[in-house]
C-alpha cells in the first residue's frame, strides 16, 4: 500500500486534485460562454477552440467582421501545476502573431508568443476567472486586426472588453489603402498593459 507520503515524493499532484472546486468553477463558467473550447487534461490541462467575435456586452459594431474575418481567434490556453496563483498562459495560433511581434510590446505578445493580458497594476491574484483571460483574448484579437490595418500603432492599456474608444473604427469597413499608409495613433487610448 502506498502511503500519501510516498506519493507525493514520487508522483506529482495535478494542480485540480488540490483544487477541485476551481476546476469545477473554470468547467462550468468556460463552458457555460465559451461552448466551442474543448478541455483537454494532459499536463496542467488545456482549453483549446475558437473564440466568438464579438461575447462583450454592448452592440456588435457593424463592420466588425471586415476586419477580423468571420471566424473568431482560435487559441490554447495552457494552466500551469501552481494554477490558480500562477495565471493559465493564453496562445494565439489563428491569427498567430509574427514572431518580431512577439518583441514588441505594442503587440502585447510575450516572447514566448503568448498573449500579455495583464496590467503591472492588475496582477493575477487567483481570484479571477478564467474567463476574464478569455475575454480580454477576444478584444486582443480586435486590436490586432486594427493594428495589421494601420489604424492604431499599439494595442491600447485597458483593452476592448470594457472600453469602446476603438468601436468607431469597426463601424465601417477598413480602407482599402490602410496597409499602405499608417494612421496616426488615437489619443487617450494609455500605454501598453506589457
Amino acid at each position: 500500500m502506498t502511503t500519501h507520503h510516498q506519493r507525493s515524493a514520487c508522483t506529482p499532484i495535478a494542480w485540480w486534485e488540490c483544487e477541485p472546486r476551481r476546476l469545477h468553477r473554470d468547467q462550468e463558467e468556460i463552458t457555460t460562454r465559451f461552448p466551442d473550447l474543448a478541455w483537454q487534461q494532459d499536463g496542467a490541462g488545456t482549453w483549446e477552440g475558437r473564440l466568438p467575435c464579438w461575447p462583450f456586452h454592448r452592440p456588435e459594431p457593424a463592420h466588425l467582421t471586415d476586419w477580423t474575418g468571420h471566424e473568431g481567434l482560435l487559441l490554447r490556453m495552457e494552466y500551469h501545476q501552481a494554477y490558480p496563483m500562477v495565471a493559465p498562459r493564453i496562445i494565439p495560433l489563428a491569427p498567430r502573431p509574427e514572431p518580431l511581434e512577439w518583441t514588441q510590446h505594442r503587440w502585447h505578445v510575450s516572447g514566448d508568443a503568448s498573449l500579455c493580458l495583464l496590467r503591472e497594476d492588475a496582477a493575477w491574484t487567483g481570484r479571477e476567472s478564467a474567463v476574464d483571460l478569455l475575454l480580454k483574448a477576444v478584444g486582443w484579437r480586435i486590436e490586432y486586426a486594427l493594428m495589421k490595418h494601420h489604424v492604431i500603432d499599439e494595442m491600447t492599456a485597458n483593452g476592448i472588453v470594457s472600453d469602446d474608444r476603438l468601436d468607431h473604427f469597426l463601424a465601417r469597413p477598413p480602407s482599402p489603402d490602410r496597409s499602405r499608409h499608417h494612421a496616426a495613433r488615437p489619443t487617450g487610448l494609455g500605454e501598453p498593459a506589457c
